[in-house]
């Protein structure tokens, strides 16, 4: 097992891990202990931050806080926009709030690490998606039309709370996507110039946990066992995304993101099958590793089966991409460099994005 200290229960996994950096609960039903995880960071006048859609959610919260819970922001945005974050952190300061509890997806875990971050206050984030980002220390950030990423030890969450639960009622137009996204993190990991052993464990066993749980959960979308593999997955996909560098797939995802405004989880499910191909030459011995866990002879190819065939998103075009621009993100995801085993180069971004853009089939070369 990668983390030692898990049990089983009727399928569902719950386990408390404890890292000197940040606490992690997880199981079904674990929001009951907000309250609780707050006080042990000694916190005791929260602000409870969501997007508009999961405000109901951050009501939710801030009932089983009580007290502490000393006022709400729900103006959390995708790509962590700086005007969300100048105005959550006017609502925290009128509160004199001494900790945020950020409750959704990667969005509104954002927004909560620029907040605190800024401020040097405590942050507990409850993930409803399978984002993953709030194991991380590295914020990005949009300004100006331009995403940009820092990072630092202030940025990482104290704690997470993950409650099976949250997940239950993700429509499966989201859970797809969220859970593609959580995928290429353990994907970019295996060939990371920063791996490990350990993480590659850890990620091997992310892409086969999120391949089990998504074609479970295909079968019964009830299934609560299912929501719980899928979660473990993003959970250690998350933890590889927070212990190693990312390469040319995160890199393009941030670039269509910031830039173009393309939703993140679907970007990413479009755009891994591409850039895993894009690598393979460089990348042979990662994609056999992951080829294997997919029970698959071909691992961009797989991936991108799996998408199709549970629906979710395949060609930019499809979400907002247009073809016109593909040059200019080839430009902007060129322009800085970044570690990626295979090269970068303009004519093959362009490349790789014309194929994306329409959809194509990834082929075995």
């Amino acid at each position: 097992m990668v983390v030692d200290d898990i049990t089983r229960e009727a399928q569902v996994r719950s386990f408390v891990h404890q890292a000197p950096a940040q606490r992690i609960v997880f199981g079904v039903g674990t929001i009951a202990s907000v309250g609780t995880e707050l006080d042990r960071l000694n916190a005791t006048r929260a602000v409870v931050l969501s997007t508009p859609g999961h405000r109901h959610l951050a009501d939710g919260v801030a009932e089983w806080l009580g007290p502490r819970a000393v006022g709400q922001f729900h103006g959390a945005l995708p790509h962590t926009p700086v005007e969300a974050t100048e105005q959550a952190l006017e609502v925290v300061r009128d509160r004199r709030g001494d900790a945020v509890v950020s409750v959704g997806g990667g969005s509104t875990t954002g927004l909560g690490k620029a907040v605190a971050s800024r401020l040097g206050i405590r942050h507990l984030v409850t993930p409803t998606t399978y984002a993953g980002s709030e194991l991380t220390s590295v914020l990005g950030e949009t300004s100006g039309g331009e995403k940009t990423t820092q990072s630092g030890p202030e940025i990482l969450p104290n704690a997470v709370i993950y409650d099976v639960e949250l997940t239950a009622t993700l429509p499966w137009s989201v859970t797809v996507p969220s859970a593609i996204n959580a995928m290429a993190h353990a994907v970019e990991a295996l060939y990371s110039p920063d791996a490990k052993d350990r993480t590659d464990e850890m990620a091997l066993e992310a892409i086969r946990s999120i391949d089990q749980g998504l074609r479970a959960l295909q079968d019964d979308r009830a299934s609560l066992g299912a929501r719980s593999e899928l979660l473990y997955g993003a959970y250690l996909a998350g933890t590889c995304l927070g212990a190693v560098g990312m390469g040319l797939h995160h890199k393009l995802c941030h670039v269509l993101g910031g830039t173009f405004d393309l939703p993140h989880a679907p970007t990413h499910a479009v755009v891994l099958p591409y850039a895993m191909a894009y690598n393979e030459a460089a990348t042979r011995a990662a994609m056999s590793r992951i080829a294997e866990a997919l029970e698959s002879d071909h691992a961009p190819s797989a991936v991108q089966s799996l998408v199709r065939e549970l629906g979710g998103p395949t060609a930019l075009r499809d979400i907002g991409f247009a073809r016109v621009d593909i040059g200019h993100a080839a430009g902007l995801a060129v322009s800085r460099p970044y570690p990626n085993p295979g090269g970068v180069t303009h004519a093959g971004i362009v490349e790789l994005l014309s194929k994306a853009f329409d959809g194509k089939r990834v082929r075995s070369t």
